[in-house]
């Protein structure tokens, strides 16, 4: 019989401040740069956002987020095989070590428990929870937390007002579980296209610091 993964609980967190459109104006304002809450608001939808706060890593995001997750299941992290996180702003320069190890030992997963970083930026929670589904219907695995989380607001160009508006931090979690029989999720389908990788970048090359 067929092995399905299904969405057995979930959870998410935002850090307590946040920024409203005229928030981010009146700090661009300080940069000498123009916008408008009309001007965010249609070209993004946004209203609104959240910022981490000084002492608050992308770590600490995922773990409040996970825990939630974890009660929505009725598990504990003990009960985990594996946790895979999606982020592009690890803990640490170059993801080493990896975040999700990071939240692994905040959590107090067993150590039996494998984790892994995935880095796909937008897309990253998508690809996390493909390859998360992968190894449930593989067999090798049955409880696993899936986890996006971020920290944009360190890394905004705030000179450039047509992308520091749309970013934000903040973590959502779900656990998934092996199931026989049952369909959970039906399929998955990954896309990219590498040819437009120049239009939305981090500039810094790790290579020469």
């Amino acid at each position: 019989m067929s092995i399905f993964a299904r969405v057995a609980g979930t959870g998410s967190y935002l850090p307590e401040l946040r920024l409203s459109n005229q928030d981010l104006v009146e700090r661009l304002a300080k940069n000498g740069l123009e916008t408008s809450d009309e001007w965010i608001t249609t070209r993004s939808g946004i209203s609104a956002r959240h910022f981490a706060a000084e002492h608050e890593l992308t770590s600490d995001l995922a773990v409040k987020a996970a825990q939630a997750a974890l009660t929505s299941a009725g598990i504990t992290s003990v009960d985990l095989d594996l946790i895979i996180l999606a982020t592009s702003t690890p803990d640490h320069l170059g993801g080493f070590p990896s975040t999700a190890c990071v939240v692994q030992d905040k959590l107090g997963a067993h150590t039996a428990c494998a984790a892994f970083d995935v880095q796909a930026v937008c897309a990253g929670f998508t690809y996390a929870l493909a390859t998360a589904d992968a190894f449930i219907r593989s067999g090798s695995y049955k409880k696993v937390l899936v986890i996006g989380a971020e920290t944009f607001s360190r890394i905004l160009d705030w000179e450039d007002r047509t992308t520091c508006v749309l970013f934000g931090d903040g973590a959502g979690a779900v656990v998934l579980e092996g199931q026989e029989g049952e369909a959970g999720i039906l399929s998955t389908k990954l896309h990219a296209d590498g040819r437009h990788n120049e239009l939305l970048y981090v500039d810094g090359d790790p290579s020469t610091t």
